[in-house]
């Protein structure tokens, strides 16, 4: 039994909260994206919450609850869809909204605590120096960037940048372990990859240091097209202009943007499957003027520039979170697609689930070229269904990153990582940061073929 009590006496002076409510509301994500996340995660909570203010408060809290053996499972602002912040094991969870100072700006880098805000970073850096960060979360605004890069894997800019993982993307890491004395480890190189999307469970991070990029007033744009195949070509063709500059693009199915996308509704028709790119004024709109424009935030009324969202949130996970505030009955999938004719494998898709699933593209570049990735929608009815979906994705050749199930190999390698739990055990050795998510951690011999999925022990604690 965790004993609270002692555990705040032992962290005085540091702000900790116990009224259960705020707790439980701090102890969950959007992990209801999921269904089946939803009915096993729904009754997760922490014990304690505690907000430190800087790094040396932080090593406190560690070194506190490892002497007695308290679980902590790191948070930022809760935007995550896969549980990832979620304390399985009960304990304490680290709200490190409070670490949140941007530390140093130049032109080409900034650095920051990790519960600074991505949209304040870049407000930031761009009044500084006019340059932004590359990559970020369709929850820009309200996002941190720790969280991101603790549980994040792509995002607005990666039509351009590729995914966090990629070499370059995060220059600088400074976390903390939890040991008897926990250690401040600095991580540069390919070392970042120890902690980045690895949901806390190898180090609690408490300094970013990342590059930024030229910013721009980037353009909002959607474009119809009565072919959804059309709409996937011509993102391809303008993602792949090199002479244009694209923040994000996205090609979405019919209806989806017509019944999703409430504000813009009046902009269009039912069976239009629509792009939204934000990209520079001149060439994008150059591009696009032939190919069904239905609108452009250059041009506006002032009423709809007050009202109306940006275009980063009609895409990535914003545009499921849109679909949930009409249909709650829906969910998602993410699907890689083979990389020879992925358009092929769309259209099968399509055949084989019209009535199940609407798709909706995101454009990345993986390894030099340019890949679409499918958030596509799901009509969802039970698991058993959700598990024959997935497994025709798989037969026509797609890799499912599988957002219902929370731990880290299911959802993304599908496979053990020596070197992840390695470090996890020179970080971590009593396994106490977000116990639950890392399977080589608690079961290394599970099988990834599992159809039930790995369920952590502690989910069944009194």
């Amino acid at each position: 039994m965790t004993d609270i009590s002692a555990l705040k006496a032992n962290l005085h002076g540091i702000k900790v909260e116990d009224d259960p409510r705020i707790v439980r509301k701090k102890s969950r994500d959007f992990f209801w994206f999921s269904p089946v996340l939803k009915e096993q995660l729904d009754g997760v909570t922490g014990d304690l919450l505690v907000s430190p203010k800087n790094v040396d408060e932080a090593i406190r809290v560690l070194k506190a609850c490892y002497a007695a053996d308290i679980p902590v499972t790191a948070r930022g602002a809760g935007t995550g869809n896969y549980g990832q912040a979620m304390p399985l094991s009960g304990g304490v969870v680290l709200d490190l909204s409070e670490m949140d100072a941007v530390m140093d700006i130049n032109s080409g880098v900034v650095v920051a605590e990790p519960g600074a805000v991505m949209a304040d970073i870049d407000a930031q850096t761009i009044s500084r120096t006019g340059h932004a960060l590359r990559i970020h979360p369709s929850t820009y605004r309200i996002a941190t960037i720790g969280g991101f890069l603790a549980s994040g894997a792509a995002g607005v800019g990666s039509v351009n940048w590729g995914g966090l993982r990629d070499l370059g993307n995060v220059i600088r890491l400074r976390m903390v372990t939890m040991e008897p004395e926990p250690k401040v480890l600095e991580l540069t190189g390919s070392d970042v990859q120890k902690v980045l999307h690895a949901y806390g469970t190898t180090g609690i991070i408490t300094e970013i240091e990342v590059p930024l990029t030229e910013a721009y007033d980037w353009v909002d744009v959607l474009v119809g097209f009565d072919d959804f195949i059309n709409a996937i070509r011509f993102s391809e063709e303008l993602a792949n202009m090199d002479g244009l500059l694209t923040k994000n693009i996205t090609a979405i199915e019919a209806p989806l943007p017509y019944d999703y996308f409430l504000r813009h509704k009046k902009f269009i028709r039912k069976e239009q499957s629509v792009v939204v790119a934000m990209g520079a004024l001149d060439g994008l709109l150059s591009r696009s003027s032939g190919a069904g424009m239905l609108y452009r935030s250059d041009r506006a009324t002032a009423e709809d520039i007050a009202h109306l969202p940006p275009a980063y949130e009609f895409a990535w996970n914003h545009t499921t979170l849109r679909g949930l505030s009409v249909d709650p009955s829906i969910t998602y999938l993410q699907v890689r697609y083979p990389d020879v004719n992925p358009l092929e494998t769309v259209s099968k898709l399509q055949g084989i689930f019209a009535e199940e699933l609407q798709d909706h593209l995101e454009f990345i570049r993986y390894n030099g070229r340019l890949v679409p990735i499918g958030l596509p929608i799901v009509c969802f009815t039970d698991k058993a269904r959700l598990d024959e979906i997935i497994k025709r994705h798989e037969a026509l050749g797609c890799t499912i990153f599988n957002p219902h199930r929370y731990t880290l190999e299911e959802g993304v390698m599908k496979q053990i990582d020596p070197v992840l739990l390695a470090f996890k055990r020179q970080t971590d050795p009593k396994g106490l940061l977000n116990p639950g998510k890392m399977i080589a951690w608690d079961h290394p011999d599970y099988r990834f073929d599992s159809d039930q999925g790995f369920l952590f022990p502690g989910l069944q604690r009194s």
